[in-house]
């Protein structure tokens, strides 16, 4: 069976949430007899059209960008060339222009859109969006939310709950490398004492600048690694109030990354805004079996870490209540290993990527047959 995933970006021009879970689907499908094409934009067409861990990657030329969307003239012609070999569509949402290429190709194949995230940025842009968004929607076969969290949430997946299943974005342990000595002592090195651990994009909606205000009142070091757009702020921020505990590594490598994750306390995920639909490094957290502090957002980083039994769920934007949580996982050692535990058990449940891949594929596979 022959899937087209479409989405704006994917690598190896980018390496998002979005992509990565694209790439986590197309890898976790193929032992089931699914090939995979991805179609997505790209500045450099001809250089970035390439194979990818079993899979093609096809591009399109990238003319310019507004309000956060890609936008091509030649990407309708290439969805509808490569929608005519497929036997089933899968679309990645939010992007508008997506929902205008699938009106205009009239592919007539069966369809499955995984429901990443509401419209939240660009809210103002919304009720222009909304009625194309809409008929998209309703027109597509099957919806996935990545959470029941989401599900219940979102306003927009509530309305069209009879076409929605959900299916967990899953990860595989084995994409993984294992930290070396050498990478331990590198760890050790970066950081000689305790510490709690963020890992990714420096965003807006990561509530870094919340974790950076709580710091004062942690009793331990407080480790960022990743770099992204408000990163400058973020250190201004923590040189002018003199936050001398939270350490800024920059972006990392996987290995380091790893390393990081096996060593510290327990891992804080402060984001405050539901742009934070899933977040995929709490399910990498929750892999290495550590403790997790995120925030109650309604989206499924609270499906992820389970309130008081992979970790701690605190109100969104409360730097009290933030470091009251950090240091809950320093003072009970024994209770932080619990969560821990807890963590790495939820994860063998739930978040593995074959977990997530028999469970697209079984979606396929249904669409198809209804079709047929």
């Amino acid at each position: 069976m022959k899937v087209l995933h479409f989405f704006k970006t994917y690598w190896p021009d980018t390496f998002g949430g979005v992509e990565r879970t694209i790439h986590a689907i197309a890898q976790s499908t193929a032992s089931r007899g699914i090939e995979t094409e991805v179609l997505s934009l790209s500045r450099a067409p001809n250089e970035n059209t390439q194979h990818l861990d079993g899979h093609m990657a096809r591009k399109a030329k990238l003319d310019f960008e507004l309000a956060s969307t890609g936008f091509s003239f030649e990407v309708f012609r290439n969805f509808g060339a490569l929608a005519r070999k497929a036997d089933l569509i899968h679309y990645h949402f939010p992007w508008p222009l997506m929902d205008m290429v699938h009106f205009q190709s009239r592919h007539g194949k069966p369809t499955v859109v995984t429901y990443h995230s509401d419209i939240v940025k660009q809210r103002l842009l919304l009720p222009l969006y909304r009625p194309l968004m809409l008929r998209f929607l309703r027109d597509v076969d099957a919806i996935v939310a990545t959470s029941p969290d989401y599900l219940k949430s979102s306003p927009v997946l509530r309305a069209l709950e009879g076409k929605s299943a959900i299916i967990p974005i899953g990860i595989n342990e084995t994409d993984y490398p294992t930290p070396t000595e050498a990478d331990n002592r590198w760890c050790q090195a970066a950081v000689t004492e305790p510490f709690v651990l963020f890992v990714g994009v420096l965003r807006y909606y990561k509530g870094l600048d919340v974790l950076i205000q709580a710091a004062d009142k942690v009793r331990c070091k407080i480790v960022i690694a990743g770099s992204g757009p408000i990163e400058e702020r973020l250190k201004l921020q923590a040189k002018t109030l003199r936050r001398n505990n939270v350490i800024f590594l920059g972006e990392v490598a996987e290995r380091h990354k790893m390393a990081l994750l096996h060593n510290c306390l327990g891992f804080v995920f402060p984001s405050n805004q539901r742009s934070e639909a899933y977040g995929l490094s709490l399910v990498e957290a929750a892999m290495c079996g550590k403790p997790m502090i995120s925030c109650e957002i309604g989206t499924g980083t609270s499906y992820v870490n389970k309130a008081g039994e992979t970790g701690l769920v605190v109100p969104p934007s409360d730097p009290g209540r933030l470091a009251e949580a950090i240091n809950q996982v320093v003072d009970s050692p024994v209770e932080a290993a619990n969560w821990g535990r807890a963590a790495r058990d939820r994860y063998v449940r739930l978040f593995t990527a074959d977990r997530m891949g028999k469970a697209y594929a079984e979606l396929y596979h249904q669409l198809d047959n209804r079709r047929r």
